[in-house]
């Protein structure tokens, strides 16, 4: 069914015929999934465009029969453009490519297209060889070889039934193609067809609907990943289908708090409290000691520590928890776990001490990660929205201070922009939040400029937005950053709402990976093996969240 509506919606497209540039052979790919297993892909070649199609669409009939596959997904691929280079001309291009999986051409080892792979082929079965970038720093690149694992090459041959490659061709053929898919619903979406958009599904604007529906959509995936005793499925690397070893206990508790304070917030669904409620209790059983003096510390029990950001984001997690649940049942852990935070505080400058050792609370590790300050500024403003006890605000003061004195806006810092919104709150100085600004200026052209989906500078931007109108709101005067242009502001929250769609698993992309329903609709890292981890879509879900709150005042300015 869903062929025969991608051929009446291309054949109707005259459009189409003009845009192609490759017509000799014309060449058509038709991808089909049944959801469960890798996409099987045939492939037409003729001296028309309907001739290529009608030999794709009997290989697809004949494999439909023979395995009695139920292609509930068929995506069209009609080869757009075409290039011979050599072998080691594509190596040096792939080589260009700051990142892996970024580059997004197809790929056939012979004029006639007898064996062409897609590139989500290739990208989604590892087949290009990519080099990290020490290897390309330290000249460990192999510039005499073609950029192909030639293991993963003959695996994917192997299980499509063609015969092994043992060389590379010197001439290959690179190519793009125009794409079309088709899922249950038997609507037809046009693909982009080249740029970091490749093979997305073409939409007219990212608004706020369209965050939307992939917010609650992801929410819910996360919200699958939690176990009857409160644990997540911690993460997928899905090219291969490998489940991550090891836990991380900060990102357990950052994406509880992202299902109840953005999805729950968002939709009011309240069937995903006992999943909430399951992992909350997992926090408290599995990590949460008291020491001597009363202190909770939370333990991350895979290394045996106590991390300053994991005692941070339970205090945040169990405020928005009791404020949005109109409890008061967590009240005296907060203070527990947010006097913990100031013991670790250095009254003299504000500054922390990040790790202790799980064992006998004693100091291990003065600093560890740039993150774990902010969030525990985050958590002591939280803490003072919570119990108004002046010590927490104090002590958030004082680390906004550090933040000022060391210049903290250098290390584009999410949790950094998360805490100067909340601090001033409650602490409005003008100067705070001239440093909230500064924070998003100093580094507005790095974050509009990343290439990758760069989830978490979303965060960073969306929440000095929410400082920003809050700052209009109260008429606060500030000495404004140099340079300082909300409409570049407001452009590049719209350009990386619109990049981040790249890593969001449509079925499109899913399609291609080897179990596409146990990832269809989470986010990923593209540039990570296309890694799907719980904080990853927290972070996602973060920045859309507050998009979606802010939107149309983001769009008077665009």
């Amino acid at each position: 069914m869903q062929a025969r509506e991608l051929k009446a919606y291309i054949f109707e497209n005259v459009d189409i015929r003009e845009q192609i540039e490759q017509k000799e052979p014309y060449v058509v790919f038709l991808s089909l999934c049944d959801k469960s297993d890798r996409a099987h892909v045939v492939t037409g070649t003729g001296d028309t465009l309907e001739s290529a199609w009608d030999a794709a669409d009997k290989k697809a009939g004949r494999l439909v029969k023979n395995i009695k596959l139920d292609a509930v997904w068929v995506k069209a691929d009609i080869v757009k453009d075409a290039e011979e280079i050599g072998a080691l001309e594509l190596q040096a291009k792939i080589i260009e490519k700051e990142f892996r999986f970024f580059y997004r051409r197809g790929v056939a080892f012979d004029s006639g297209f007898e064996t062409a792979f897609l590139e989500a082929e290739l990208n989604g079965n590892r087949i290009f060889r990519y080099y990290n970038r020490d290897e390309i720093i330290n000249d460990g690149v192999d510039h005499d070889t073609p950029a192909f694992n030639m293991d993963n090459l003959n695996k994917y041959l192997d299980l499509i039934g063609r015969e092994e490659m043992t060389e590379i061709p010197e001439r290959i053929i690179t190519f793009s193609a125009m794409g079309f898919f088709c899922g249950e619903d038997g609507q037809v979406h046009e693909l982009y067809d080249d740029g970091p958009d490749c093979g997305r599904r073409v939409i007219d604007i990212a608004d706020d609907e369209t965050a939307k529906d992939i917010v609650c959509a992801a929410s819910r995936f996360l919200a699958l990943q939690i176990d009857f005793d409160g644990k997540y499925k911690y993460g997928y690397y899905p090219i291969f289908d490998n489940e991550m070893e090891g836990y991380n206990t900060i990102r357990h508790i950052c994406a509880t708090w992202s299902l109840l304070n953005h999805y729950y917030r968002l939709s009011g669904d309240e069937t995903v409290l006992p999943a909430v409620d399951a992992a909350v209790g997992y926090m408290l059983t599995e990590f949460v000691e008291y020491d001597k003096d009363g202190i909770a510390w939370v333990i991350d029990r895979d290394s045996g520590e106590v991390r300053l950001g994991a005692n941070a984001m339970a205090v945040v997690l169990l405020a928005d928890y009791m404020d949005l649940l109109n409890t008061d049942k967590y009240s005296e852990l907060i203070r527990s776990l947010a006097d913990g935070i100031v013991r670790l505080q250095d009254p003299a400058d504000g500054s922390f001490y990040h790790v202790l050792n799980g064992e006998d609370f004693s100091r291990k590790e003065e600093f560890r990660i740039i993150y774990y300050d902010g969030e525990a500024t985050f958590a002591l403003a939280k803490a003072y929205s919570y119990t108004k006890d002046e010590k927490y605000l104090a002590a958030g003061v004082a680390s906004v201070e550090n933040f000022i004195n060391k210049d903290y806006t250098k290390y584009a810092d999410h949790w950094v922009a998360y805490s100067m919104n909340e601090i001033t709150k409650y602490a409005g100085e003008s100067r705070y939040y001239e440093f909230a600004m500064r924070n998003v200026s100093n580094n507005l052209y790095r974050i509009n400029n990343q290439e990758t989906s760069s989830h978490t500078s979303m965060e960073l931007l969306m929440a000095g937005w929410e400082t920003y109108s809050r700052m209009r709101e109260n008429n606060i005067q500030i000495d404004f950053p140099e340079n300082f242009d909300p409409e570049y502001f407001a452009q590049t929250i719209y350009k990386r709402v619109w990049h981040m769609l790249n890593g969001y698993f449509y079925p499109e992309y899913a399609m291609y990976m080897r179990y596409p329903d146990t990832i269809l609709d989470s986010f990923f890292v593209r540039h990570n093996d296309f890694r799907v981890r719980i904080d990853d879509i927290q972070h996602f879900v973060g920045g859309y969240y507050m998009y979606i709150i802010y939107y149309k005042d983001i769009m008077s300015y665009l």
